[in-house]
């Protein structure tokens, strides 16, 4: 790719990530992230860029056959379209045009739309982490890491220590004893990883409507804290009177018609983190989203000394996010809000409407936990 294309390239890129950017609180409140969702990239959606194009001038531009054309001319045919055929329209067509950017570029776009702060990993890690850092130069090595730069430096060094360099006709012959070669060495570095719980009431009175507000809320939520941390891992629990541990897939198309027992959910959450993460390794997240309803003041009451005595003292933060539907009561953030008021690791949010969404975002994320 020569440079001038390279210079187009990239503006060219600038400009997509330009109209992603001014279109993004639209991207995020409806969900029109469409195409192929890969395991680092994601396709989106947007208008039409008008590419540079050649375009004929007033003179010369003479018509089909012989002589100038006129607008309106038929070419070759009948100027009435055939039976049957359709006619032409008069309204201009949609054009979208599909382009592929990183989760990493969407991660840096909905910081600075948002305005996050980075996320603070509590602790500074366990994990160990080996990796090879290049760190210097040897005389000895295999073909593959010479350093051709060093080794032609060397070999100038060697002709002209010894007379052999000639400015008029500049040769430089490597010999064996000027090859030169990377050296590495073996470093190890702790690294923070994070796991995120989601948790969701599946009961009657969550519909399609609902789970589509957080299929598209936690894909915002894992882009951002993925881009935050070296690994992240992700588990997902579904409850009703009953909670139980699903995949991905099962976590967002599941609806039951039974009661709800907030409380199970929370129970098999603490399960889960005492089980496979020892908190002073991991930076863990749980995320619970319901419409309010729970079965009865007791079972709240049980919540609120699970969230306490177990899983607020785990947790980076816990964030409860009550979607509206017209079955659903409400109460519960009520008690959250009146249980928690001085918990800083507890963070709530009304999602309302998809509409909704961008603003809970920065309700969740905004504290930088």
């Amino acid at each position: 790719m020569t440079a001038g294309i390279k210079r187009d390239h990239q503006r060219f890129k600038q400009i997509v990530k330009g109209k992603i950017k001014s279109n993004l609180k639209k991207y995020i409140s409806h969900g029109e992230l469409i195409g192929r969702q890969g395991k680092d990239y994601v396709s989106i959606p947007i208008p039409q860029i008008d590419l540079p194009r050649f375009k004929f001038g007033k003179r010369q531009t003479g018509g089909v056959g012989q002589g100038d054309g006129a607008p309106g001319t038929p070419i070759g045919g009948s100027e009435q379209p055939g039976e049957g055929e359709p006619q032409a329209g008069n309204a201009s067509g949609e054009h979208n045009l599909e382009v592929e950017v990183s989760l990493a570029e969407l991660a840096e776009m909905l910081g600075e739309e948002l305005e996050l702060p980075k996320i603070q990993p509590k602790g500074t890690g366990s994990l160990q982490a080996h990796k090879n850092k290049y760190s210097g130069i040897h005389t000895v090595g295999p073909n593959s890491l010479r350093h051709i730069k060093r080794t032609f430096k060397e070999a100038l060094k060697r002709q002209v220590v010894t007379g052999q360099y000639n400015p008029e006709d500049p040769v430089i012959v490597p010999i064996k004893k000027d090859h030169r070669y990377r050296s590495w060495k073996t470093i190890t570095k702790p690294e923070n990883n994070a796991v995120i719980i989601y948790m969701m009431d599946v009961s009657g009175s969550m519909g399609d409507e609902q789970k589509e507000i957080v299929r598209t809320e936690s894909f915002w939520l894992d882009t951002w804290i993925r881009s935050q941390y070296n690994d992240l891992e992700i588990r997902y629990i579904i409850h009703d009177a009953t909670a139980r541990e699903v995949d991905q897939q099962t976590f967002y198309h599941t609806r039951e018609s039974g009661g709800t027992l907030i409380s199970s959910a929370y129970r098999l959450a603490n399960d889960i983190i005492v089980k496979d993460y020892p908190v002073s390794e991991w930076n863990i997240y749980s995320f619970h989203f319901s419409d309010g309803d729970n079965w009865s003041g007791e079972d709240t009451k049980l919540c609120v000394d699970i969230l306490r005595n177990e899983l607020i003292p785990k947790l980076n933060a816990f964030c409860y996010g009550q979607v509206e539907s017209r079955y659903g009561s409400g109460q519960f953030i009520k008690d959250i809000l009146e249980n928690f008021k001085e918990e800083e690791k507890i963070i709530t949010s009304k999602i309302e409407s998809k509409d909704a969404i961008y603003r809970s975002l920065k309700e969740f994320l905004g504290k930088g936990k």
